[in-house]
């Protein structure tokens, strides 16, 4: 009771706390404050960011180009790529911004901005890995009905599921932060706009907000987590009703790529939470931070590519057709191929001509 009235006290004597109509801007974190580290910074997340979009472009390019690989699975996969993409674009750029003009300034509407964004994006991540988790369980426990239950319908109708539930999420925490009053800080102890970090600075311990906190907690960690975890113990356990240990491993490395993905997804989310938590140190924090809103959607791509066959088949198909180029016989060519031909040469001549004709 004592802290609670010295924590309110506190923030109602705070000279920064303010009105919520006079906060035009608030000031995002940097990963170090030593000036020789802001070029190795920007040069590594800017690599870090090419090298995520080139990934999970190539992997979204392969699949759509590739018709054997039009399939529940592997539309699921390219769905989650685009959203790896749009994942680390809300954060990244605005970071390399503020790592070259020394400005750590975000104003208030952009900072509501990246925050619906970054919702919606990391709970697609979210939906998408728990969608994929329940085709591979009906992938392998219901091989035979695979092609009926997971039909084009069923697919988009997932997705646009998934969408929905992430934009309800984003908005219900935007109308949280609206609701603030005044804060205790506008310095926002991350390097990007994260909802849980607006919601620390906010002056009233309001019960309604921790109850939609706790709420949005259960349905967006608890249910897909549990989702994901069903869906595996169904396929472990159909896995050893499997004789042979070469059937075991085939069928276990369907899904091994997504469950490298759920395991690198949650185990760096739940490292920072943890981490946040334990060390109380803001800078640390938003350290561990870089690993899930960075690292994963950068690994993705080499996770799918490295341990998948139809992934790897469908890239060097793909690099075939943009590396072969059409040739065409010339009828008139330079003086000093006007040479007399043989006969081979002229039969071959005329077979070329014939092919194009019809082409």
């Amino acid at each position: 009771m004592t802290q609670q009235r010295s924590s309110v006290t506190q923030c109602s004597s705070n000279v920064v706390a303010q009105n919520l109509t006079r906060v035009s801007e608030f000031q995002l974190m940097s990963l170090s404050e030593d000036p020789d580290l802001q070029p190795i910074l920007f040069g590594l997340f800017l690599s870090m960011y090419l090298v995520t979009v080139l990934g999970n472009l190539l992997i979204i390019l392969a699949v759509s180009s590739d018709s054997h690989l039009h399939t529940p699975m592997y539309f699921f996969l390219s769905n989650l790529s685009f959203v790896d993409i749009g994942f680390i674009s809300t954060t990244v750029p605005k970071m390399l911004m503020n790592i070259q003009t020394h400005n750590r300034v975000i104003s208030y509407i952009g900072c509501l901005t990246q925050m619906s964004l970054f919702g919606i994006f990391v709970c697609m991540d979210d939906m998408l890995l728990t969608v994929m988790a329940y085709d591979r369980f009906v992938a392998i426990c219901h091989p035979l009905h695979y092609t009926v239950i997971m039909n084009p319908r069923l697919c988009g109708f997932l997705t646009l599921v998934s969408f929905l539930l992430s934009l309800l999420d984003s908005q219900l925490h935007n109308l949280m932060i609206l609701q603030i009053i005044s804060f205790k800080d506008v310095e926002i102890s991350s390097f990007f706009c994260d909802p849980s970090q607006l919601l620390n600075l906010s002056c009233s311990d309001n019960f309604s907000d921790n109850i939609v906190k706790y709420f949005l907690a259960a349905i967006y960690g608890l249910f897909p987590i549990s989702g994901i975890f069903f869906s595996y113990y169904k396929i472990i356990a159909s896995i050893l009703r499997i004789p042979s240990s070469g059937g075991k491993y085939k069928v276990f490395s369907t899904c091994g790529s997504h469950l490298a993905v759920v395991c690198l997804f949650y185990g760096t989310v739940v490292g920072v939470y943890l981490s946040s938590a334990v060390s109380h140190s803001p800078r640390k924090g938003a350290v561990a931070s870089v690993m899930y809103t960075v690292v994963t959607p950068m690994l993705n791509p080499f996770i799918y590519s490295l341990r998948n066959r139809d992934i790897k088949n469908a890239l060097r198909r793909l690099q075939s057709r943009l590396l072969i180029l059409p040739t065409f016989p010339l009828d008139n060519g330079p003086a000093f191929l006007n040479k007399p031909f043989s006969k081979r040469e002229v039969r071959t001549q005329r077979v070329q001509k014939v092919y194009i004709h019809f082409v």
